[in-house]
């Protein structure tokens, strides 16, 4: 049977062979077209033109995905709602065609939902009221308290700050854990990051930091821990329930929690919020430093949890994967935070920062402590055989480092020999440690009598001076008073790190008076 009707495609025409042939044509042609309208109709409507809330496209556990024909601006929010109420404000993360990337949610209805751009960037609220209260990773209060009143709402990516009105930093600030006090001292608005590994307590060494943190003033034996002037802000990103739980009942629990503000990113929480918690965490406290004039120091862990949900995000958009498959723009991210710390002329405030992240598979060359160290000011290594062989907080001093403790530290800021007993207590310690790989090779009865004594400072060392309870909050005086009493092993000659002036008046009595 020949056909009838030939459906040309440019233009489209009906070819007949008869009169009756025709009508029938004419007719279909019409009820094409009537099709094709309603069908063309339907894809707008799912693309979303033409409507103010458009319908998500895609509802993933992890990114969710959003179609329209507006070209949005980078960073720019928006609100989706659902039934039966209206969910907080999201980031744009990525626009390519008509599709635009948002933060991830589980559980909600791709045909009952609907978004709408805001046309402003993401602004977190902040306030001193923020203080003694615990939030989310994307800012909501999870403490059962009272929404808090907003005093301004600041980009969470931080204004740009000028380098010329940036201050040196100059004046120390006190753990309470001599192995950082005494030879890793932290500056007023340093960046100095805890370099820890799985299984090793960081959790309970931020913990204490939080406790007992306090001011150390320029005038001699004067301590501040008034609260007016000191806050702490706590970020943990990618941590469990059972962490959670604990920075919380421990801070509560030890009258802590008036000074801290907490925010907890959990490890089931979507992964761009993980992004997003360190940035509000330090957009607070640039309000409390530089509006509130506080010291504040910030807390960020875990940067690794951090850097991996960046490296899921970025393969999310099919970026090209850099070393170990994290992207090229990591050192620059990680900049944009740990940049974030200092003190600002014309501010009283400042911002430290002890960012910790956890080494994988203790790799110190891996990509995340790698970049970390060529940004910020030092850092503090936790050791696994220290912590094998019970001895808390595990801290290494050899590989540690503080390159701001110089200025730091001294007469009129802690006392004027620290300088000092730090550096010989770093040499003897060395010595040591290499005495010590000489008596497994040679035995204990090869080595001379100053080995046994650099044995004997070893053993003591870690004993007294690196171990200390987890509620043992030692002012920086007491640890340099332990510095002392071990350096007392050696004979004056031998201690040659030290003027003579300084050891003719702490080295012959026990205890030095302050």
């Amino acid at each position: 049977m020949p056909n009838r009707f030939i459906f040309l495609s440019r233009p489209l025409r009906l070819r007949c062979t008869g009169p009756l042939d025709c009508h029938i044509s004419f007719h279909l042609y019409y009820l094409f077209i009537f099709y094709f309208h309603i069908f063309n109709n339907r894809n707008r409507q799912d693309r979303g033109i033409g409507e103010e809330k458009t319908k998500k496209r895609e509802v993933g556990k992890r990114l969710n995905k959003r179609r329209g024909k507006e070209k949005r601006r980078a960073r720019e929010t928006r609100e989706k709602t659902h039934k039966p109420a209206r969910s907080p404000a999201g980031e744009k993360n990525k626009q390519k065609g008509n599709n635009a990337v948002f933060e991830g949610t589980s559980g909600i209805d791709a045909k009952k939902t609907a978004c709408e751009f805001t046309g402003d960037i993401l602004r977190t609220p902040v306030s001193e009221d923020m203080l003694g209260r615990v939030f989310n990773g994307s800012g909501k209060p999870i403490d059962r308290g009272p929404t808090v009143l907003a005093e301004d709402y600041l980009d969470i990516m931080g204004q740009p700050i000028n380098p010329q009105c940036r201050i040196y930093p100059e004046e120390m600030i006190q753990t309470g854990i001599s192995a950082i006090d005494g030879m890793n001292s932290i500056a007023r608005g340093q960046k100095i990051p805890i370099f820890s590994a799985a299984g090793l307590p960081h959790n309970e060494i931020a913990a204490q930091i939080c406790r007992q943190a306090g001011l150390v003033q320029k005038s001699k034996d004067v301590m501040d821990y008034s609260a007016d002037n000191f806050a702490i802000v706590f970020a943990a990103m990618g941590v469990n329930m059972e962490t959670a739980r604990f920075f919380k009942s421990d801070f509560e629990e030890n009258g802590s929690m008036d000074n801290v503000c907490l925010f907890l990113n959990l490890a089931n929480d979507p992964t761009i919020e993980r992004i997003i918690t360190p940035r509000l965490a330090l957009t607070t406290a640039e309000y409390l430093a530089y509006q509130c004039e506080k010291h504040v120091l910030v807390i960020l862990t875990d940067m690794s949890s951090y850097a991996e949900a960046l490296r899921e995000v970025s393969a999310a958009r099919e970026e090209v994967p850099g070393r170990r498959g994290f992207p090229g723009y990591m050192y620059t991210d990680l900049a944009t935070i740990y940049e974030r710390a200092g003190r600002v002329e014309g501010r009283n405030g400042s911002i430290t920062q002890i960012p910790i992240l956890t080494m994988p598979n203790d790799d110190i060359t891996h990509p995340i402590p790698d970049l970390t160290g060529y940004i910020t000011e030092g850092q503090v290594y936790v050791d696994r055989q220290l912590h094998n062989r019970q001895i808390y907080p595990p801290i290494n001093v050899l590989p540690s480092l503080s390159r701001l403790m110089k200025s730091a530290i001294g007469e009129g800021m802690t006392r004027k020999d620290h300088a000092d007993v730090s550096n010989q207590l770093y040499a003897c310690y060395a010595i040591g440690k290499d005495v010590q790989a000489m008596k497994a090779v040679v035995g204990e009865e090869a080595l001379t009598s100053d080995d046994l004594l650099y044995l004997e400072f070893l053993q003591k060392f870690e004993k007294n001076f690196i171990a200390q309870g987890p509620y043992d909050n030692r002012t920086v005086y007491e640890t340099l008073d332990i510095g002392w009493q071990l350096l007392r092993i050696f004979p004056k000659e031998m201690l040659k790190r030290i003027p003579q002036s300084t050891l003719a008046e702490f080295y012959p009595r026990e205890s030095a008076r302050h």
